[in-house]
């Protein structure tokens, strides 16, 4: 499965900001989300697979430096990985982009930090191995 997981999107006419006329900041964090959890997906970790374990993740905290705006129409792509795991904690990485090759623009470069909890109690839980084990690391960026 892939180390950089590439979630592709549409932007929608409901995510911009219409007094400035381009992607509200908002929708940014949704597509973080949502590219996360389709990475955790395809890796084997679907939402049911976390709640069968009953534990899984939730963020500690979010950086997003905005490069370039986004607009109705515009077909992106969220590219993710994780960055690091240590015993509790996990950083993933994102970049933001639209176009592809020569034509690729970064629109936004983020990071998460999210944190692995027991759900019946919202205690920190260890990484089990097994999720541990579902996700190849990349420290760096992927793309220049």
């Amino acid at each position: 499965m892939p180390a950089i997981y590439h979630h592709a999107h549409s932007v929608r006419d409901d995510e911009i900001d219409t007094v400035i006329g381009h992607v509200n900041n908002l929708a940014y964090l949704k597509w973080m989300q949502t590219a996360a959890m389709a990475h955790s997906a395809a890796q084997g970790w679907p939402t049911e697979a976390y709640a069968r374990l009953g534990a899984g993740w939730v963020v500690r905290s979010h950086q997003i430096e905005y490069l370039r705006p986004a607009f109705p129409g515009d077909e992106i792509v969220v590219r993710t990985w994780v960055a690091d795991f240590k015993k509790v904690t996990s950083l993933r990485r994102y970049e933001i982009v639209r176009g592809a090759g020569e034509q690729q623009v970064i629109l936004a470069k983020a990071a998460t930090d999210w944190a692995f909890i027991h759900f019946a109690t919202h205690q920190l839980r260890r990484i089990p191995p097994e999720v541990f084990d579902a996700f190849e690391i990349v420290a760096d960026s992927p793309h220049p």
